[in-house]
């Protein structure tokens, strides 16, 4: 069976959001890798950046319009004088290409905040008069930021929290930390007084992705058939916007979110709120004299950084250019086929290493279904403890990975056999503009460490 036919088959058999994704991947098949590292100047050092999960490098061209905007427009918004109006525009434009990755409606279904912990603890303070006590929050053990605020509202309410873990993979018996979000795990989780259902769409630890759509649809469903109230959803997309595209109309969310600063701008993260949701099931947190309820304003007291907001406009024109298309679809599709390049032989090295106590934690096997953030841990006669293990990266010197929890703390301590929380995993996380000497490089080391 050809390439082509290869990646053509392993489409077909993704669920349908993920599928529709990536469609176009077969058409486009290769990115031209160093126009894309050319848009990044921190790659001109040859250094290896492989802790991209935990932020990306940032493009010229944001960099470009968050000076231009300081040095040209850095005024009060709504004046009337030319250039508070100019300032305005800027920022609106910023909403607009948050709309865009989205593919949400409206620009009025967007909001900026400094973090996504921030914005979803704002998100839940807003919702706090819509939730019930008695009423049930289901959350996971994925990425604090979708969890603890949602403890918080819970505990403020008299509402209560119900886990939905991650599960054993049927398909990796062998390895006890092959494990995922499963919709039989959560199916009977959801009952009449499920409120809100708050999950990731991408592990930033195991790398796999959720199906969204049909995860959201199955719950609907089961939550309308048990009679509950009232249900939404709170989708995490921090460690999925860097390598797929998100659909929030298709996927029939409620809220979604991403951080700026892991898709190739600013440090600054951005939600989704759906209008009907922003309008019937959150209250304002900005001043009472402002007239926002329609508006994502209530969403953000103070506002955000203009100038963030206005060099995320660099995003979407960068990854339109990276097909000849020129559109998302086309982008994401020839991202997720590179990045398959970069995740085979490194999945392909850890499964070797399997007698030498490597375990990988998550989906073991490369796939369209799977990003390249790949962790693992070293058990057994032999074991090497996560930290000793970047050290000896670190050592090397131009090359960066991590190691730890990465705030999916509940997650990492839930693993079993346990391991130290405090020490984690070892965390090797890619993008697009890693290349497949670089992952070499990460083997070539990884092979000194494990000898």
């Amino acid at each position: 069976m050809s390439t082509r036919s290869i990646a053509v088959f392993l489409v077909r058999c993704l669920p349908l959001d993920i599928r529709r994704n990536v469609s176009s991947a077969s058409a486009t098949m290769s990115l031209d890798i160093q126009s894309v590292r050319s848009a990044f100047p921190a790659l001109d050092s040859g250094y290896i950046f492989g802790d991209n999960a935990g932020g990306s490098q940032c493009l010229a061209d944001v960099v470009a319009r968050i000076s231009d905007y300081l040095l040209n427009t850095n005024v009060q918004l709504g004046a009337d004088y030319s250039i508070s109006i100019a300032s305005t525009n800027r920022v609106a434009s910023g909403a607009e290409a948050a709309r865009e990755l989205f593919n949400a409606e409206s620009a009025d279904e967007i909001a900026y905040g400094s973090s996504s912990t921030v914005i979803v603890e704002n998100l839940a303070r807003a919702m706090e008069a819509d939730v019930q006590p008695g009423e049930e929050i289901i959350i996971t053990g994925e990425h604090e930021s979708n969890a603890g605020p949602w403890k918080r509202l819970a505990a403020r309410k008299g509402a209560l929290i119900r886990y939905w873990p991650a599960t054993q993979l049927a398909q990796y018996p062998d390895n006890p930390y092959a494990v995922g979000l499963q919709l039989d795990a959560l199916s009977p989780l959801i009952s009449s007084k499920t409120r809100l259902i708050a999950f990731t769409a991408c592990s930033n630890i195991l790398g796999s992705i959720v199906p969204v759509k049909e995860i959201i649809s199955a719950s609907r469903a089961i939550a309308a058939d048990r009679g509950a109230r009232k249900l939404e959803f709170c989708v995490d997309c921090v460690a999925y916007a860097p390598h797929r595209q998100i659909d929030v109309r298709d996927w029939n969310v409620d809220y979604c979110y991403f951080s700026f600063y892991k898709v190739y701008g600013p440090h600054v993260s951005v939600l989704y709120a759906r209008s009907a949701s922003l309008q019937h099931s959150l209250s304002s947190l900005a001043h009472h004299f402002l007239k926002v309820d329609t508006k994502p304003y209530k969403l953000q007291p103070g506002g955000p950084g203009y100038e963030l907001v206005y060099g995320c406009t660099g995003v979407p024109p960068y990854l339109r250019s990276l097909t000849p298309q020129g559109t998302f679809e086309a982008a994401w599709g020839a991202i997720a086929q590179h990045e398959q390049t970069l995740l085979e032989p490194l999945l392909a090295y850890l499964r070797s290493k399997r007698h030498r106590g490597v375990q990988i934690v998550g989906e073991e096997s490369a796939g369209l279904g799977r990003v390249p953030t790949v962790s693992f841990v070293v058990v057994g006669e032999r074991a090497i403890r996560s930290p000793d293990i970047v050290k000896a990266f670190d050592a090397k010197g131009n090359v960066g990975i991590r190691y730890g929890h990465f705030y999916a703390y509940t997650l990492v301590d839930k693993l079993d056999p346990k391991i130290d929380v405090e020490d984690g995993v070892v965390r090797i996380s890619l993008v697009h503009y890693n290349t497949v000497d670089e992952v070499k490089r990460l083997i070539e080391i990884l092979e000194e460490v494990l000898a």
